[in-house]
């Protein structure tokens, strides 16, 4: 599967932003989709992700109550609904698609889009 991911910008503490990542490929739905994120000097970390078909949803604690995952299997889809974003949340953020049941580990993931960068000023 190929992914390409869109969406980043600037905006200032308190807004929103959508990421979108669209997968080319067959099968789109056999995988488990999520998202990293990567800050500069930083290791990737995980934000969110979603299991094959949306029965589950997982998110770093300090996104809960403010980013949403979703997924539409029909349009091969993947998005990140950001709200209430904050400077800490500056990064590069990657969508990623493993075939692997669960996982919140960047190894388990083995397809990657190239990454969108966010960045939220105060």
């Amino acid at each position: 599967v190929q992914l390409q991911a869109s969406g980043g910008g600037a905006v200032q503490t308190g807004g929103s932003l959508r990421l979108s990542c669209a997968a080319s490929g067959r099968a789109f739905s056999s995988y488990s989709m999520a998202w990293f994120r990567q800050a500069p000097g930083k290791g990737r970390e995980f934000v969110a992700r979603i299991s094959r078909y949306s029965l589950a949803t997982n998110y770093k604690d300090s996104v809960k109550g403010r980013f949403t995952i979703t997924r539409d299997n029909d349009k091969n889809t993947v998005d990140l609904q950001m709200d209430s974003l904050k400077p800490e949340d500056t990064a590069a953020y990657y969508c990623a698609a493993s075939l692997l049941p669960y996982s919140v580990e960047p190894g388990a993931y083995a397809y990657w889009g190239q990454g969108t960068q966010v960045t939220v000023s105060s």
